[in-house]
């Protein structure tokens, strides 16, 4: 099944997102490492799908 472009305002969009709930999860959160590997995989599964969209 092909997949169709982000177009740029949805990966800003995604990011901005992205970055809205990392930084509510450092400010409320207990930083350990789990709560590191979190944000680590979510970062992965966010940026490489982009990262391949814009690649094309």
């Amino acid at each position: 099944m092909a997949r169709r472009k982000l177009s740029p305002v949805q990966i800003a969009f995604v990011i901005i997102l992205w970055i809205v709930l990392v930084v509510y999860i450092l400010l409320y959160a207990e930083i350990n490492g789990m709560t590191v590997l979190s944000i680590l995989m979510s970062g992965a599964i966010v940026f490489i799908p982009i990262y391949k969209n814009l690649k094309k």
